[in-house]
């Protein structure tokens, strides 16, 4: 009688055990809303050397509630040609305070390199570029506190974007353009776990030609991104806003 009752228990303890396990291992989408505000600007100095800066500022939820994260990067390129560019440099970022420091931001030292390469064909343009990052983030003690010292680990980014011209005037002040751009983010390293894929980027919108060289961009974009636990996701739908300048301060003959 007692052994039936431990072959019946068995299997009862198994599922016991495994029923945690079976909850870990599925997956858990969160979905939110934010706005993503960004300044560009590339600066050319000569036929080889110019520099890079971009701005971001994100809100944290329901669009306009909040702020999420603040960017500052700055780089300096150097022109294998008009249309190929290596750039190098470093970026700020702050993570305003967030679900394991509510109480206290989290600042990020970033260096960063690039290879950039723009394809013109008869009216589509195309961009790419390859950018790896370091990434130093500040620990976090708890939600009061920082911790001393950085968790770190590499990030490689590549970028695809794309665009149309909306009228016959191809990209003439005061026209629109529509745009297509996709960015998949992969982490590496040995602090990385569970999280190699990082994120990725899905954008569609259009842009406005306020000159020959500058243009304003908007659209919706979607940020999918996978979180340390490796099970957790989290799925940004945003409106994007960004401004793009360009100078070029060469001697014009």
């Amino acid at each position: 009688m007692k052994r039936r009752a431990t072959i019946i228990s068995l299997p009862l303890a198994v599922l016991i055990f495994a029923l945690p396990v079976t909850s870990y291992a599925q997956k858990e989408t969160e979905s939110i809303q934010q706005a993503w505000f960004a300044y560009f600007n590339q600066s050319r100095f000569s036929n080889r050397w110019g520099v890079w800066f971009d701005g971001h500022l994100r809100t944290k939820e329901d669009f306009f509630t909040d702020l999420s994260t603040g960017i500052a990067r700055f780089g300096l390129t150097y022109y294998l040609n008009d249309n190929t560019k290596l750039t190098a440099g470093y970026a700020f970022v702050n993570s305003f305070p967030g679900d394991n420091h509510k109480n206290v931001s989290q600042p990020e030292h970033r260096p960063w390199q690039q290879i950039q390469w723009h394809t013109k064909y008869s009216k589509i343009r195309m961009m790419q570029w390859f950018r790896l990052e370091e990434r130093f983030r500040r620990k976090i003690a708890s939600d009061e506190e920082l911790a001393e010292g950085y968790n770190f680990n590499w990030r490689m980014r590549y970028n695809f974007f794309i665009t149309a011209p909306l009228s016959k005037r191809a990209y003439a002040p005061g026209t629109f353009s529509f745009i297509f751009n996709d960015e998949v983010h992969i982490n590496a390293g040995k602090e990385i776990v569970y999280n190699y894929f990082d994120q990725n980027r899905l954008f569609v919108g259009f842009s406005f030609h306020t000159n020959l060289h500058d243009n304003l961009q908007f659209g919706y974009m979607n940020q999918f991104v996978q979180l340390a636990a490796g099970n957790k996701y989290k799925s940004v739908h945003a409106l994007r806003i960004s401004y793009f300048q360009n100078f070029d301060f060469r001697n014009k003959k």
